[in-house]
C-alpha cells in the first residue's frame, strides 16, 4: 500500500502543477496553438468521460452491489455519481462568472497596452481566478489519489487527462495578472500556487479518508470521481476545445482520447 501512496501522490503533483506549465507557455509562445490546444483538450475530455463510465463507475457499483446488495447497491451507486455532478456544479455556481476559470485566457491576451500596467481590478480578478482554480483543483486531486490508490494504471490516465486541461487553466490565470502588475515571476507563482490545491486534495483524502475506507466508502467516492470528471468533460473541456475549434479537431480529439483509454485497459486486463 505503501507504494501507491507515494505514487498517488506523485500523480496528483504531477497534475496541479500543469497550471505552471500554462503559465509559462503563457509567457515564451507568441500565440495560441489553437489546433494543439483543441485537439488536446478534446482529448482529455474523451479520456475523462471514457474511463468514467466505462471504469470508474462499474467499479464503484461493483464495491457497493458486493458490499449492499443489488438494489441498494444500484441506487447508491447512481445517486453518488449525480451527488459529485452536483457538488462540482455548486463550485461553479459559487464562483463569479468574470473570475470563473472556464473563461479561458490565449497567449496573444498577454499583448497588453501600457494604459493596463498597474491596474487593480485585473490583478483582482486574475487572484479571484487562482482561488477558484484551486477550488476546482481540490475534488480533482481527490479523484486522482483515490484512482491511483485503487489501481495505478488508473490513477495515470486520470492525471494525464487533469494534467492537459489545467495547462489553459495556468494561463487564465496568468494573463490578467501579468496585465495587473508586468511581473512574470509574480504571474506564474501565483499559477503554479493555484495547481497545488491538488496535492492538498490528495492530502486531505489520506488523511481522512484513508483510515475510513472500505468497500462502501470506496464505492461512494468511485461513482462521485466519475461524475465529477464527467460533468468537468461537460461544462468545461469540450465548450473550451470547441471554442479553440478548427473545423471537428475537438471530437477527433474526444474519440481519440476515448480510444488510447480503450486500448490501455484492453492491454491491462
Amino acid at each position: 500500500m505503501t507504494h501507491e501512496v507515494i505514487l498517488a501522490f506523485v500523480f496528483t503533483l504531477f497534475a496541479g502543477l500543469a497550471t505552471g506549465i500554462g503559465s509559462l507557455l503563457a509567457f515564451f509562445a507568441k500565440t495560441t496553438n489553437t489546433k494543439f490546444l483543441s485537439i488536446a483538450l478534446g482529448f482529455s475530455a474523451g479520456v475523462m468521460i471514457y474511463v468514467s463510465l466505462i471504469d470508474v463507475f462499474p467499479k464503484a457499483q461493483d464495491a457497493l452491489v458486493g458490499d449492499l446488495g443489488e438494489e441498494v447497491g444500484y441506487w447508491i451507486t447512481v445517486i453518488s455519481f449525480f451527488a459529485g455532478m452536483l457538488l462540482i456544479a455548486l463550485i461553479d455556481k459559487f464562483i463569479p462568472k468574470s473570475k470563473n476559470p472556464h473563461e479561458l485566457k490565449k497567449v496573444e491576451d498577454m499583448k497588453k497596452s501600457e494604459a493596463a500596467i498597474k491596474d487593480p481590478e485585473l490583478l483582482k480578478m486574475g487572484v479571484f481566478t487562482a482561488l477558484a482554480i484551486g477550488i476546482h483543483n481540490f475534488p480533482e486531486g481527490i479523484a486522482t489519489f483515490v484512482s491511483t490508490i485503487q489501481d495505478p494504471g488508473l490513477g495515470l490516465a486520470i492525471a494525464i487527462a487533469v494534467a492537459i486541461h489545467n495547462i489553459p487553466e495556468g494561463i487564465a490565470v496568468s494573463v490578467p495578472i501579468y496585465y495587473a502588475t508586468n511581473d512574470k515571476k509574480k504571474a506564474f507563482r501565483l499559477s503554479f500556487l493555484s495547481g497545488l490545491a491538488e496535492p492538498v486534495g490528495a492530502v486531505v483524502a489520506f488523511l481522512v479518508l484513508m483510515p475510513f475506507l472500505n468497500d462502501v466508502l470506496f464505492g461512494v467516492i468511485f461513482a462521485m470521481v466519475a461524475g465529477i470528471m464527467v460533468f468537468i468533460s461537460l461544462d468545461e473541456l469540450l465548450p473550451a476545445a470547441k471554442k479553440y475549434d478548427e473545423t471537428h479537431l475537438s471530437i477527433y480529439g474526444v474519440i481519440g482520447g476515448m480510444a488510447v483509454m480503450a486500448l490501455s485497459l484492453l492491454l491491462i486486463i
